[in-house]
């Protein structure tokens, strides 16, 4: 990492609070995200994982319903005040929990959904041709309809979605949930080829080993907060739980 990677993060949030209604889920986080990062962030049910990542893509844009306050800059650019297109324009995605796929829809075409943008139309198909690399298995099933597929199948063709945009940073919501270990082992593989490839990436995880293994970074969210960060070798598993359960050790 340079010292000028250092000096300016790829992704700024500060002071941001966001709201459900009246409800406050998540109090004045500062964090920086650095161009090359793998950041795990970790927590349980609650935290506010959730709701950081849907600020940081325009989610929460949603007036009295769902707001933020603070700022979220990208590329020193205000993302904060920006609908959630021109987020992923800027080359910003969401993989969400739950997939969010078009059930009745093939694989290729929750694929191709993810290249909507005017910019990506043109190269949509040398991307798909990326991803069915990336993913050799949905090449093969480019023709099924996603509703009748596995819940790991359906995890790669979520992610590839993400990836047609041709991001510079992608955030992962829950990414191993729901899925056997021997599917979220490969699904990581996965990642690690992504971040090779020069994507910088936000992994919410609930398994504390795992967000450790592959991390470079890790915070532990906490009631709304920010309660502990650092680089995995610097932090203690100790220090880690006690953040994660709000106890002292």
């Amino acid at each position: 990492m340079t010292p000028m990677a250092d000096a300016v993060p790829l992704l700024r949030i500060a002071g941001l609070s966001a709201y459900y209604g009246e409800l406050r889920a998540i109090y004045d986080i500062a964090l920086d995200i650095r161009e090359g990062d793998i950041l795990a962030i970790i927590g349980a049910n609650g935290a506010g994982k959730s709701t950081l990542l849907k600020s940081i893509v325009g989610l929460m844009n949603r007036g009295e319903a769902a707001h933020i306050r603070g700022r979220v800059e990208f590329r020193g650019r205000r993302l904060d005040t920006l609908e959630t297109e021109a987020i992923v324009d800027a080359g910003v995605t969401l993989v969400p929990e739950g997939r969010r796929l078009f059930p009745r829809m093939t694989v290729e075409d929750n694929l191709r959904a993810g290249a909507f943008l005017p910019r990506l139309r043109p190269t949509a198909d040398r991307r798909l041709a990326e991803i069915f690399g990336l993913f050799p298995k949905l090449r093969e099933r480019r023709r099924q309809v996603v509703s009748e597929m596995s819940g790991g199948e359906q995890q790669m063709v979520a992610i590839g979605r993400a990836l047609m945009s041709s991001p510079s940073l992608i955030l992962f919501d829950e990414l191993s949930l729901g899925l056997a270990p021997a599917v979220v082992d490969d699904i990581y593989r996965k990642v690690r080829e992504i971040h090779a490839k020069g994507v910088t990436c936000v992994i919410i995880e609930q398994d504390m080993r795992r967000a450790l293994a592959v991390a470079n970074r890790v915070c532990v969210m906490l009631e709304g907060a920010i309660v502990l960060e650092g680089a995995p070798a610097e932090l203690t598993e100790d220090a880690i739980t006690a953040a994660y359960f709000g106890s002292e050790r």
